[in-house]
C-alpha cells in the first residue's frame, strides 16, 4: 500500500514539475513562437469543448459561437490627402471598407479583423489599413483599442496589426488545403457597420485567380480573369499572389478582413473581395486561404516583412485560344515566356518555351496552382517543377531565389503612440551581432519595410537602414520605439541612424 501511495505521489510531483517547467518555457519563449505554436499552447491550457461539425442538421450555432468573439470591428481614419482617393480594387469589386462620406478633413472607413493570438495580434487586409493614420479596434465585448501596423504584404493583400491587450479570445487556425468545394462555411464580419454578422454558404471554388491584386498596374489586360501572371521579381513583373477560396456566403462592404470559418469554427480564409457590379453582394465572394496567410503573418511578425522566394520565370496560362496563338497543342499548364538571368529556373535548366505541367507532382492548370505553392516557401527552398519539352516531361529541382528588390516601398501626426507608430510607416527587425559590428553600433533595429507616403518614405529612409535612437533613446526593439514615441517633449521627434551604405542621418519632424 505504501508503494502505491509513493508511486502516486511521485507521479503527482513529476507532473507538477513538468507543468511548471512547461509554463516557464512558454513564458520565456512565447515571443519567439509562431502563431500556430502559440495557438497550441492556448488551446492546450484553455480546455474548451471541441466544436463538432454540424452540417448534418444544418445548425451553425456552435461554429458561430466559436468564431464571433475573435472577429473585431476596425475603424480607420485618414488624412484628406491619403484617404480621399478610391483605389481600383474598390471600384471594380465594391468598397470593402464600408461607406466613405465625401467630406473635407479626415476621412473614415471601416472593416474587419481576426484575433489570432491572445496577446493582441490581428490579421486583416492590407487595403483595410493601408495609409491609415489612426486604427481603432472594437472587440466583440465592446472594448476599444488603438492598433499599430506591424507589417503589410500587398502581394497577398494581408496585414498584421497589434493592440495592447492580453488573454483575448482567438479563432483556431484551420487547414485550407483540406477544404472542399461544396463544403459549408460561415463568413463573420461587420458589413455596413453591422457588427458581428454571420452569414452561411458553401465553398464554390478553390484556387481562383481573379486578377484583382495589383490590377492597377496592368491596364492593358482585357479582364480581371485569365490574365498573364508572372512569378518573378523585377520592375515589370507582377508579384500578386492570388489563389482565393470562392464562396457564396454573403460578403458585403465592411466584411473585408473578416473570417471565413468551417463548421468546426476553424479559420480557413480571410475575406478579401467581392465580384459585384453594384458594390454589394451578388453571390461571389473571395477569401485568402489561411495556409497562405500563416506563412505571411509569421514572416511579418518575425522579420517585419515577408521573406519570399521566386522561381524566376514569367508565364502565360494556357487555354485553347492561347495555345492556338502560340501554335502549340497543349491547352493546359503555364507557358514560359521568359526566364530571369541568374534566377532559380534558369540555373535549374528551365527554358523559354517550356510548359510548366506539375509542381511537386501536382498538375498545374492555372497560375494560382503555382503561386500559392511558391507563396508558402522561403528563399533557398527547393521546388520540384515538371515541364513539358518536345512532348516529354522533365523535372527540375528549382532553388527559389530571394527578390532582387524590396517587396514594397510600402511606408505626418497625433500624439497617440499607436497612431504615431503607424505614421512612421515602417517595420523593424532587431540587429544581429554581425550587423551591429558592421555599422559599429551597440544598439539598433533594421528597417525591413517602408510604406509609401509616410515619414520614413518622405525622409527617404530606405529598407536596410538602421535606426539607433529616437529622441536620444537607444533603440533595440519595437518596444523601445513605442517607449520613445510616448510622451514626446516639445512635440519633436528626432530619428537617428545609418543608411544602408553606412552614412549617418539625424532627421527631425514636428508632431502635430
Amino acid at each position: 500500500m505504501k508503494k502505491i501511495g509513493l508511486t502516486l505521489l511521485t507521479a503527482f510531483v513529476g507532473g507538477a514539475l513538468a507543468l511548471g517547467a512547461y509554463k516557464v518555457i512558454e513564458n520565456k519563449y512565447s515571443d519567439n513562437m509562431s502563431f500556430e505554436e502559440k495557438q497550441k499552447v492556448y488551446f492546450t491550457s484553455n480546455k474548451s469543448t471541441p466544436v463538432v461539425s454540424s452540417t448534418g442538421s444544418l445548425d451553425f450555432t456552435e461554429a458561430a459561437a466559436a468564431a464571433t468573439p475573435a472577429v473585431v470591428y476596425i475603424r480607420t481614419t485618414y488624412s484628406s490627402e491619403s484617404g480621399g482617393k478610391q483605389d481600383q480594387l474598390e471600384q471594380m469589386f465594391g468598397d470593402m471598407f464600408g461607406q466613405r462620406a465625401p467630406q473635407r478633413g479626415p476621412q473614415m472607413a471601416s472593416g474587419s479583423g481576426v484575433i489570432i493570438s491572445p496577446d493582441g495580434y490581428i490579421v486583416t487586409n492590407n487595403h483595410v489599413v493601408e495609409k491609415a493614420d489612426k486604427i481603432t479596434v472594437a472587440t466583440n465585448d465592446h472594448r476599444t483599442f488603438q492598433a499599430k501596423v506591424i507589417g503589410t504584404d500587398p502581394s497577398t493583400d494581408l496585414a498584421l496589426i497589434k493592440i495592447s491587450a492580453n488573454d483575448l479570445p482567438i479563432i483556431k487556425l484551420g487547414n485550407s488545403d483540406e477544404t472542399r468545394v461544396g463544403e459549408w462555411v460561415l463568413a463573420v464580419g461587420n458589413p455596413f457597420n453591422l457588427t458581428s454578422t454571420v452569414t452561411a454558404g458553401i465553398i464554390s471554388a478553390k484556387g481562383r485567380n481573379i486578377g484583382i491584386i495589383g490590377s492597377e498596374d496592368n491596364g492593358d489586360d482585357d479582364s480581371p480573369f485569365g490574365r498573364t501572371r508572372n512569378q518573378q521579381s523585377g520592375p515589370k513583373l507582377n508579384k500578386a499572389i492570388e489563389s482565393f477560396i470562392q464562396t457564396d456566403a454573403a460578403i458585403n462592404p465592411g466584411n473585408s478582413g473578416g473570417a471565413l470559418v468551417n463548421t468546426k469554427g476553424e479559420l480557413v480564409g480571410i475575406n478579401a473581395a467581392i465580384a459585384s457590379h453594384t458594390g454589394s453582394y451578388e453571390g461571389y465572394g473571395f477569401a485568402i486561404p489561411v495556409n497562405l496567410a500563416k506563412k505571411v503573418l509569421n514572416d511579418i511578425k518575425k522579420y517585419g516583412t515577408v521573406k519570399r522566394g521566386f522561381v524566376g520565370v514569367s508565364f502565360t496560362e494556357l487555354n485553347p485560344d492561347v495555345a492556338q496563338k502560340l501554335n502549340i497543342t497543349n491547352n493546359n499548364g503555364l507557358y514560359v515566356n521568359d526566364v530571369v538571368p541568374g534566377g532559380g529556373a534558369e540555373q535549374a535548366g528551365i527554358k523559354k518555351g517550356d510548359i510548366i505541367a506539375k509542381v511537386e507532382g501536382t498538375p498545374v492548370y492555372e497560375s494560382s496552382d503555382l503561386q500559392e505553392h511558391v507563396g508558402r516557401m522561403q528563399p533557398g527552398d527547393k521546388l520540384n517543377v515538371t515541364v513539358l519539352r518536345d512532348g516529354k516531361e522533365k523535372t527540375f529541382a528549382v532553388t527559389l531565389k530571394a527578390d532582387a528588390t524590396p517587396t514594397n516601398r510600402t511606408a505626418v501626426v497625433s500624439k497617440s503612440a499607436e497612431e504615431l507608430f503607424n505614421k512612421l510607416g515602417a517595420s523593424f527587425q532587431p540587429l544581429s551581432g554581425a550587423e551591429k559590428a558592421k555599422f559599429h553600433v551597440n544598439s539598433g533595429v533594421k528597417v525591413t519595410q517602408v510604406r509609401p507616403g509616410r515619414v520614413f518614405d518622405n525622409f527617404e529612409i530606405p529598407v536596410g537602414s538602421v535606426i539607433t535612437s529616437i529622441n536620444k533613446q537607444p533603440i533595440n526593439s519595437v518596444a523601445d520605439i513605442d517607449k520613445a514615441i510616448t510622451n514626446l517633449r516639445n512635440g519633436n521627434l528626432v530619428i537617428s541612424g545609418y543608411y544602408p551604405d553606412g552614412t549617418n542621418f539625424n532627421n527631425m519632424f514636428q508632431v502635430q
